[in-house]
């Protein structure tokens, strides 16, 4: 009987968990090829959008100002700060070497992405508990730099995954390398190894030690906390881990480390903050207005003259009264402003106050005043009474509180004589003064109230100086301007034009204006800025010496001085004649020593001093140009000790006339005032003739005075014509004899 044959086992069925994880690693199989196939076309994609070599060169990470000079050296750079491109060969080994072991040890073996140094990042994150370090490469970085921001965000880190890949696939290793060495941030606005060399080490990068590369590549961690110029101690440290790190790699020994001296290494001086920031700061924000361009990088051409600005500077510094600030600025005939001085110290207060500040101008508005008499058809030797004054309640008074009758417009503005500006600006029209303050250029509100005419509404130096400087000009307008020229890649793109077409007054009172503030310098209360050359120019002094000015003019430089407390609180001994006029001169003397001396079209001619009731006009000390006035304009007591005149040679202390019973001082004393002290002030040789300023030949006598007034004869040639009693032929002729033409 056949053996029955044994039934087969059924197979063992598969368990369901199995099944489960084989389909789901087939799944992520198939994801990852989708998503390496993605990542692939993104790449790729990418790869085709990305900007040529020669592009991203070129590209900047923002844009660059420099600004320069007049004479072409750049003063200041603002924004992004970039040196010369420097080719991977011409990069220094150590440099490159001191970046890859700092930042990327694995760069030349990577393809943009290091998984080694996420992983290592990662590692190191869980091992102290915070991240220390970054997984990102040198080729991410540059990803970063050029094409992304710096947020932590996963989209961004994908995004720049994504270029870091596309970057190895269109450049070379040493392309990339180049790039990022030329264009990574080193801090302190600094872009590139080039411009990071400049600035803390004072040369270029072709020729860095290894020390200095240590110092520069240890930066790019944290430019802000190891900026050798911030915290050298912090740079030290880090340029030391780096020369740690290259040994280590092995492209510098262990003695080679331990040689490298970076205690040793000398920084660059850090450029002073100076006032010639007060110009930039000035000038460049018409950039805005001048040109569209917002992003290329831009070369600014300026008027500034570093030796003017240098100069101007001392004088402020040197002049201020202590606790007080000063402002200057300097115009050439065409507006060029060379010099702009907003304050004693830019470090400590940007704050501009030759721009930006609004005073009182005190007696330097008289200018204006003056302007508009001419115009209406007064003459510098017209005859006005000094007497007491009051229009709509308002009385002024002289700064020596007397009154003197008779006088010419010439004694009048030389001695700032607060009575006879009222009057001329009651019968020209407060309305027309202020007319012609805005039409001079004075951008502030002017307020038609009688004592505006002593200057009670606020200024700006700047516009002040430009005032002046349009008289200068014989009447034509002066625009104040800081920028010649503006170019970009090599391009022009702005070239500044002077507009010589406005016409504010006629020639003649320009220069019947010039013949009242040459006069004012003299012999008025302006001596104190004489320069050994011609000079006009008019002082203003504010209500209890919270203001000092000075502005004038001499061989085609126009300069305005302010001086005073920005919280307008008195300074003792304060006046437009005194610290304001030293500044000017101090300034004015180098200013224009190399600039030939120019005649005015009307010479000096003497005011009526017999008349002039300020004593202290003679002596040295000048009157405060203004007489006190309240916010309403009406008369206040100083209630200020006055200061005593002394004498203009010596120094010495002079007794003040002695007042008569009823309170009036008496004439100055008769032997206070003589030719000898004529002559002195107005820097004459009496060997001189004071008609023609030409030696007199021998055998013949200079122009005397007249006997009969016992005085020097006025208003002698404000005209081609002496408009005295002794002399109508042509001044120029220089025939005379004994005071009298020959034929």
């Amino acid at each position: 009987m056949a053996r029955a044959r044994p039934a087969s086992r059924s197979p063992r069925p598969r368990s369901p968990w199995r099944r489960r994880l084989v389909l789901l690693l087939k799944v992520l199989i198939g994801l990852a090829v989708l998503a390496f196939g993605a990542l692939v076309i993104a790449v790729y994609i990418a790869r085709s959008q990305l900007p040529s070599f020669e592009s991203l060169k070129s590209s900047p990470n923002g844009q660059m100002i420099r600004v320069h000079a007049a004479d072409g050296s750049v003063i200041v750079s603002m924004g992004p700060s970039f040196g010369e491109w420097l080719p991977y060969g011409q990069i220094p080994a150590v440099m490159r070497d001191a970046t890859i072991a700092v930042e990327d040890r694995r760069f030349r073996s990577h393809i943009g992405v290091d998984p080694v140094g996420i992983a290592r990042s990662v590692k190191v994150r869980f091992d102290r508990g915070h991240w220390t370090q970054g997984g990102s490469t040198i080729t991410q970085q540059l990803a970063r730099n050029v094409f992304l921001n710096n947020q932590k965000k996963f989209g961004r880190k994908f995004r720049e995954g994504i270029l870091a890949f596309a970057l190895e696939r269109k450049f070379s290793k040493d392309e990339i390398l180049e790039l990022y060495l030329n264009k990574v941030y080193y801090g302190g606005g600094a872009y590139g190894i080039d411009a990071a060399s400049r600035k803390f080490f004072g040369h270029g990068a072709d020729h860095l030690s290894l020390a200095e590369a240590a110092v520069i590549a240890g930066l790019v961690k944290a430019p802000s906390n190891y900026s050798p110029t911030a915290d050298a101690e912090a740079a030290v440290g880090r340029a030391g881990v780096v020369l740690q790190t290259m040994a280590e790699t092995g492209v510098i020994s262990a003695s080679e480390a331990a040689d490298a001296d970076v205690q040793g290494l000398k920084l660059a001086p850090e450029p002073r903050q100076n006032s010639v920031r007060y110009f930039t700061d000035w000038a460049l924000p018409q950039l805005d207005t001048l040109i569209d361009e917002t992003e290329a990088p831009l070369e600014v051409w300026t008027t500034l003259d570093l030796s003017m600005q240098r100069h101007a500077d001392a004088a402020i510094r040197a002049n201020t009264p202590a606790g007080a600030q000063g402002a200057l600025v300097a115009l050439d005939r065409d507006g060029a402003v060379k010099a702009m001085v907003g304050g004693k110290d830019y470090v400590s207060s940007i704050y501009n106050r030759a721009t930006q500040a609004v005073r009182q101008p005190g007696s330097s508005f008289k200018l204006f005043v003056y302007l508009a008499a001419l115009e209406a058809g007064h003459k510098p030797e017209d005859s006005i009474v000094d007497e007491p004054v009051t229009i709509n309640g308002w009385t002024p008074r002289n700064d020596s509180r007397r009154n003197s009758g008779p006088v010419s417009l010439r004694t009048a503005f030389a001695y700032s004589l607060n009575t006879v500006a009222a009057k001329l600006g009651q019968e020209v029209g407060f309305t027309t003064v202020a007319d012609m303050a805005r039409r001079f250029g004075i951008t502030t509100p002017v307020n038609t109230h009688p004592s505006m005419v002593l200057g009670t509404s606020e200024t700006r130096v700047i516009d002040m100086t430009r005032a002046f400087a349009s008289v200068a000009s014989k009447g034509i307008a002066v625009t104040p301007y800081g920028i010649t020229r503006v170019t970009s890649n090599g391009q022009t793109i702005y070239t500044h034009e002077v507009d010589r077409s406005h016409v504010l007054v006629a020639p003649y009172v320009a220069a019947e204006m010039t013949d009242l503030l040459q006069t004012a310098v003299n012999t008025g209360t302006g001596r104190a800025a004489q320069i050994g050359r011609p000079v006009a120019g008019k002082t203003g002094t504010t209500t209890a010496s919270k203001d000092g000015w000075f502005l004038g003019f001499s061989s085609g430089i126009t300069t305005g001085v302010w001086m005073g407390r920005d919280d307008a609180r008195p300074i003792a001994g304060l006046h437009g004649g005194t610290a304001p006029a030293r500044a000017w001169a101090a300034f004015m003397k180098p200013a224009t020593a190399d600039r030939p001396i120019e005649q005015f079209e009307t010479q000096v001619t003497l005011p009526e001093w017999q008349l002039e009731p300020d004593e202290e006009s003679y002596f040295g000390q000048p009157d405060n140009g203004q007489m006190m006035v309240d916010e309403n304009g009406n008369p206040i007591e100083s209630g200020m000790p006055q200061d005593v005149p002394t004498d203009a040679q010596t120094g010495d202390a002079l007794p003040r006339p002695e007042a008569d019973p009823s309170g009036t001082p008496s004439a100055a004393p008769a032997q206070q005032l003589n030719q000898d002290w004529i002559d002195r002030v107005t820097g004459r040789d009496p060997a001189r003739d004071p008609r023609t300023r030409e030696q007199v030949p021998p055998g013949r006598q200079p122009l005397q005075r007249d006997p009969a007034r016992d005085r020097v004869p006025t208003d002698r040639y404000s005209s081609d014509r002496y408009q005295g009693d002794r002399y109508q032929g042509d001044r120029q002729d220089g025939r005379y004899q004994d005071g009298r033409p020959t034929q």
